[in-house]
């Protein structure tokens, strides 16, 4: 039979550390899932090897579970015992300190009986982690769900989970330094508005002048947008306020659902130490986010109100965890600078969002940034309404 959830401390091996990369938040309603490059997936002796390290009986079955990045291959694993599935990390997602710090939170977190994926640990000494030829795994009970739905009722569980993470992380002392990078004020950010009129020249030399002219303005445009935000949150008080463990990547793709309830939060990666609202912002963007199919043109500027204010009043209505009127009027500048810095660092990178023409992707991001600044009064009295 398996072995209990790991309970012992995850022990990362010194000789296997690096540099610890600052982290944006991840991928979000905004899917930033990488088209073109081919998926990894594990070989058929390191399955076998890796597998022998845990207690879970004889393996039944194995399948390709083929979500998330696609540098990390992961598998279903049917045993004896039940149902699992395995994770090589990533190749720059693999520093094990940092593991070793988002391990703990998870092992903290079951202990609260929140809802999560536990994981598994290794036969010999129960560790959250397994590191073999140079690469981290992990093991973690598979866990059945559905995936949001949109509903008011699954928006609204989505606020009161978030709450309840940071209630029960409030006073949490990692073992590990937490990351603390952020969208909010992100020299990455900055680098990327650099970088993106010659990545999108790259992949369309044939621009015309006067579209060439209109992509520096584009930029320009959201370069100030940007840096207006970050000023007007700072002006409120945001760098003043005390910093706690949050998720960080608080979005639809990373919750599990039974109907109106979550089952699973996952993806632990992003957690680091800043103030909750960053967190709160970010959330309250992705569940209210209106999209639309492959052309981002024909997408509305405007979010989905009803969603937004479920996300922040169902938060706020756990004990303890109450929004002050400064949190709240920081809100919408924080979720303009979520977007905006979401969306240009991977079309820096590759001139696209997901596949979609990065030019066009940016547009849609002024569109939208615009509307949120029109409402940010609005937005920021969401609970006064």
């Amino acid at each position: 039979m398996a072995d209990a959830p790991a309970n012992n401390r995850p022990t990362p091996d010194d000789s296997q550390s690096g540099v610890v990369l600052s982290g944006m938040s991840g991928a979000s309603g905004l899917s930033t899932a990488s088209g073109g490059r081919e998926r990894e997936t594990f070989a058929a002796d390191e399955l076998a090897i890796v597998l022998s390290h845990y207690d879970i009986g004889v393996i039944e079955a194995v399948q390709e579970f083929p979500r998330g990045s696609r540098r990390a291959p992961k598998s279903v694993i049917k045993a004896e015992s039940g149902y699992y599935l395995l994770k090589r990390r990533a190749a720059g997602k693999d520093e094990a300190f940092r593991v070793a710090f988002a391990h703990s939170i998870q092992l903290y977190l079951s202990s609260k009986q929140f809802p999560l994926p536990h994981l598994i640990g290794t036969r010999r000494d129960n560790n959250s982690m397994l590191q073999w030829r140079g690469a981290i795994y992990e093991l973690f009970e598979f866990i059945r769900g559905v995936p949001y739905d949109a509903s008011l009722e699954a928006t609204a569980e989505s606020g009161k989970v978030m709450a309840l993470f940071h209630k029960l992380l409030l006073d949490y002392q990692p073992d590990y330094d937490p990351p603390t990078g952020s969208y909010h004020e992100s020299r990455s950010v900055q680098m990327a508005f650099d970088r993106i009129p010659k990545t999108l020249l790259k992949v369309a030399p044939e621009t015309t002048e006067a579209r060439r002219a209109e992509l520096d303005d584009l930029v320009g445009s959201l370069r100030d947008s940007y840096n207006h935000a970050a000023a007007s949150g700072n002006d409120i008080g945001l760098n003043d306020w005390p910093p706690q463990i949050i998720h960080s990547d608080w979005h639809p793709g990373n919750m599990l659902f039974r109907g109106p309830r979550i089952v699973a939060v996952i993806d632990y990666d992003a957690s680091r130490q800043l103030q909750r609202v960053q967190d709160l912002a970010n959330g309250a963007l992705q569940f209210s986010m209106i999209g639309g199919k492959s052309d981002p043109e024909h997408w509305p500027d405007h979010l989905d109100l009803s969603r937004f204010k479920r996300f922040l009043r169902a938060y706020d209505a756990v004990p303890d965890c109450v929004l002050s009127r400064a949190e709240l009027r920081t809100t919408p500048w924080l979720m303009m600078e979520a977007l905006i810095a979401e969306s240009v660092i991977p079309i820096a990178n590759s001139g696209q969002f997901a596949r979609m023409d990065g030019f066009k992707f940016l547009r849609m991001v002024q569109r939208k940034v615009a509307w949120l600044r029109e409402h940010e009064a609005e937005l920021a009295g969401v609970l006064e309404a």
